[in-house]
């Protein structure tokens, strides 16, 4: 029996070790914020951390994150707290919502390894990820406000 970690919770998972870590999430733990998209790892709606990098869990067996913390956008910040949670809110980014989640566990990862991208580090960051809606300019905005939300909370913090 798989044990594994969720936001920071252990739990062991009484099911096939192949089984998709989305399907454990979503079916199993009842966490419903991570989406099912394509399943084939293409469209990004599924996307969740494992370790802190961004990783498609509909291509990531149960097995293979025995030992490793996945984080959801439920884990990412419960309050909305998050610079890039927050910039999503004030950009309006989503319409019919559904691909946010993993929009945003992408963006997240982004401003974690690059913490000040360019335009074109956001293009290919987020290439992965599909909109349904077409908000591409929006996301980006969004991204490029969090980048600078998050510069100022860490000045903030140095500076006390």
């Amino acid at each position: 029996m798989p044990r594994i970690s969720i936001n920071g919770v252990a739990h062991d998972i009484d099911a096939d070790p192949q089984m998709p870590l989305l399907w454990v999430i979503r079916d199993i733990l009842g966490m419903t914020g991570t989406k099912f998209g394509c399943g084939v790892g293409a469209c990004g709606a599924c996307t969740v951390h494992i370790d802190g990098s961004a990783t498609r869990s509909c291509m990531t067996a149960l097995a293979d994150v025995a030992g490793h913390e996945v984080t959801t956008i439920e884990g990412l910040s419960a309050d909305g707290s998050h610079p890039v949670q927050q910039a999503w809110v004030a950009h309006n980014v989503p319409q019919c919502g559904y691909c946010q989640a993993g929009q945003i566990m992408q963006a997240a990862d982004l401003m974690k390894q690059t913490p000040n991208p360019s335009e074109q580090q956001i293009i290919d960051a987020m290439s992965g990820n599909i909109c349904r809606c077409g908000t591409y300019q929006r996301i980006r905005a969004a991204i490029t406000a969090a980048t600078d939300l998050h510069a100022s909370t860490q000045s903030s913090s140095k500076a006390r």
